[in-house]
Parts: structure tokens; C-alpha cells; sequence
């Protein structure tokens, strides 16, 4: 699930409101200078985790929210059962824009 969030909207440096505020953890990325990774484990395992890719525009964040159900089977590959739009997806990315707006 995509979702935008405007620059001028968040409370704090966004690494930042996403890892204290969201309680999610940084990973390295692929595409370090234009893409930026989340996540967040459902379990001590590890697996299912809520995975964020996070870009930047001049104005907004651009959230790319999914679920991955298990851990890629073979090396090198992505393969995950992925969960891009449930009822889950949904709540979680309702929760992501609650903690990072500014309140009014």
C-alpha cells in the first residue's frame, strides 16, 4: 500500500519519527541515496514484519507499506508472501500517520 505524507505535516526529522515514534527499526537499502528501508517484527522470530520503503519528493514522503508473512526461502531472492492490501495494512498505516502528524 502506497501512501503520502507532506513534508511539512511531520513532527520530527522522519528517520527519526519512524523508528521512535512508529517504533520501527532501520535497515541498510539497495538504493541508499533515494530509498530508505523499515521495519517493524509482529513477532520475536522475526517474521511476520511490517516492511516499509520510504521516498522523498520535494513536499512528501511517499510510504510503500506491506507485510512480509516469512523470511525469502532461498538466498537472494524476494520472494516472501507479501501482503500489500488488507485490513492490516490499512490500520498500520492509519497508525503510522497518527504518530508522525503534527496534531492540530
Amino acid at each position: 500500500m502506497e501512501f503520502r505524507v507532506g513534508k511539512n505535516k511531520i513532527k520530527d526529522n522522519i528517520e527519526v519519527a519512524i523508528i521512535r515514534t512508529a517504533g520501527y527499526h532501520k535497515l541498510p537499502s539497495n538504493n541508499p541515496k533515494t530509498e530508505l528501508n523499515f521495519v517493524k517484527p509482529l513477532s520475536l522470530a522475526g517474521y511476520p514484519r511490517f516492511h516499509i520503503y520510504l521516498k522523498e519528493t520535494k513536499t512528501d514522503y511517499i510510504f510503500n507499506l506491506h507485510l512480509d508473512q516469512k523470511k525469502p526461502v532461498y538466498a537472494g531472492t524476494k520472494a516472501h508472501q507479501g501482503d500489500y492490501d488488507s485490513e492490516i495494512i490499512e490500520q498500520e498505516s492509519h497508525r503510522i500517520k497518527q504518530k508522525l502528524l503534527i496534531s492540530d
